[in-house]
């Protein structure tokens, strides 16, 4: 029951941020981080579309993501699975390549700029692992892999935790999102370890006792 409840949680902050660039185009188009950027940056035509690029299949991938993760899924619709997984597998590399491209252009200097492009790199390395080891028929590596990517596409929602808090805990926004850049995802990663151990441990225990 406790592990249903998480999980109903879980893909309710899955569900709500990966709509969250919906406030983009339909309510306010400088909402939330676009209010740091400056003029010269908001009206770079490239930037932009790299922006929007990254928000909105980020968002996508978020989106349907999590439901990977349910066990009934995969057993009773394998091409669902199979489908969902190539939508998120393009809208990963789409967003992880253009969050990587204006990562250069974080707010807070070189600290979020280096943060969010190794964030960016994991994510883009952890996904293209996951596509390689299915295709290579290992699953077992392939759901280690899209546990890591998963985890990194989740900083989408960690971050939008993490910054309002620090921001008024620390009083200062640029020093809130230089944290933020590193703070939004290397617990995620750390988490994700944990399961993919637990996973490790649980299947050593299956074939020990089958």
């Amino acid at each position: 029951m406790t592990k249903k409840i998480a999980f109903i949680i879980f893909a309710g902050f899955c569900i709500s941020v990966g709509l969250y660039p919906l406030i983009y185009f339909l309510i306010d188009p400088t909402f939330g981080l676009l209010n740091s950027k400056s003029d010269l940056l908001l009206n770079d035509g490239i930037w932009n579309i790299a922006f929007y690029a990254h928000i909105s299949l980020g968002g996508l991938g978020l989106l349907i993501g999590w439901a990977q993760f349910n066990k009934k899924l995969r057993k009773n619709n394998v091409n669902l699975h199979r489908n969902i997984g190539k939508v998120y597998l393009i809208s990963v590399l789409i967003s992880g390549f253009s969050g990587l491209y204006i990562a250069y252009f974080a707010t807070g200097g070189m600290v979020s700029t280096l943060g969010f492009s190794i964030l960016a790199i994991v994510w883009i390395y952890t996904t293209l692992r996951a596509f390689l080891e299915i295709k290579n028929q290992s699953v077992k590596k392939h759901q280690k892999y899209m546990i890591y990517s998963y985890a990194a596409c989740f900083a989408a929602v960690t971050l939008r935790i993490w910054l309002p808090i620090l921001t008024a805990l620390l009083q200062n926004y640029i020093t809130a999102y230089r944290i933020v850049s590193w703070l939004c995802w290397i617990p995620n990663m750390i988490v994700a370890f944990y399961i993919v151990k637990r996973e490790k441990l649980n299947n050593a225990y299956i074939r020990t006792n089958a």
